[in-house]
């Protein structure tokens, strides 16, 4: 029986299941490359990517255990577009340690991001059927695409919310949803499942992108793994702020541009009380819950079961 059909306690222990994988299989031919990974993988994480796969398989028909690889090649793929970020964004911690830059440089950690995404291809294409690279390298092309838009929109105080959410299609969710439609392809789905999958992915990515948006300007930075507010300190402009100028008052909008414009950070507790008094963090909530209401609705067409559930359940865990 595999792990996940028994009782719904066992999806408990899929985090579990995915880690212990980790730790006995990845290696690549370049030790330096290995041990900066493990060291990223070590840190934690949710390992959504992974369950999503793993649940999309066991929906169709098909088993846990016997995907771990693939499971295992969607978490990389977001492992190696974190340490590329990090460079980008001359981030100092991730996951409430160094990020890989600080430790290893940044040439290292390009090179290392660029050989992690080679060595996920080499293996994919000579272990998977067509279309599973295919979609793997669509969806590398729509996450370098979504970052590229978003360096674009810094700053960009009227960045339109529908933008906002091509951005996050593209650099967040898309990889859900392949994460969904690889795992249904390779648990035997049929094409309606298929679609399916995908479509409740890239919802449910959406609305994962704007939870952790909403978390920057929420949460603490031990909680984060990272500094708190840090997309104003990057000048990002995120739905929680879009959706407070839109709704807010000219001096506010003055504030913020202001502070995008230069100000020092010790403006960011206004700003953040700002967003808050004109309702943007409301604003977030109510766009969290209609991705989330998308996502489950794509289940329709999935058979009724434990994975189902447990995809369900996933996904309202978002409103909170």
């Amino acid at each position: 029986m595999s792990a996940l059909h028994s009782t719904h306690a066992t999806f408990d222990d899929l985090h579990a299941l995915v880690e212990r994988f980790f730790a006995a299989t990845f290696a690549t031919e370049n030790p330096l490359i290995t041990e900066a990974v493990k060291r990223m993988l070590a840190a934690g994480g949710k390992r959504l990517r992974p369950r999503v796969t793993l649940l999309a398989a066991e929906a169709c028909g098909g088993k846990a255990a016997e995907h771990l690889h693939l499971a295992a090649y969607m978490e990389l793929i977001h492992v190696a577009t974190l340490i590329h970020d990090d460079v980008v964004d001359n981030a100092a911690t991730r996951r409430g340690v160094n990020a890989t830059a600080v430790d290893y440089g940044n040439r290292v950690s390009v090179l290392a991001g660029d050989y992690l995404f080679a060595w996920i291809f080499k293996n994919v294409t000579l272990g998977y059927p067509h279309p599973i690279p295919n979609v793997l390298s669509a969806t590398l092309a729509d996450i370098c695409d979504g970052e590229v838009l978003q360096l674009q929109a810094l700053g960009n105080l009227d960045l339109p919310l529908d933008t906002y959410v091509e951005i996050a299609r593209k650099k967040t969710a898309s990889l859900f949803a392949a994460s969904a439609q690889c795992g249904a392809i390779m648990g035997g789905a049929t094409p309606i499942e298929i679609e399916a999958l995908r479509a409740f992915g890239e919802a449910f990515g959406i609305a994962f992108q704007m939870k952790d948006d909403l978390l920057d300007l929420i949460a603490d930075e031990r909680s984060l793994g990272k500094p708190a507010a840090n997309d104003l300190i990057e000048r990002k402009t995120t739905i929680p702020l879009i959706a407070a100028l839109a709704a807010g008052n000219g001096s506010f909008r003055a504030q913020v541009q202001r502070f995008y414009e230069g100000e020092a950070n010790d403006a960011i507790p206004s700003i953040v009380a700002g967003i808050a008094g004109e309702g943007g963090l409301a604003a977030t909530q109510v766009q969290i819950a209609r991705f989330v209401e998308r996502a489950k609705f794509a289940l329709k067409p999935i058979a009724d079961g434990a994975a189902k559930n447990e995809m369900i359940r996933l996904t309202e865990a978002l409103r909170s």
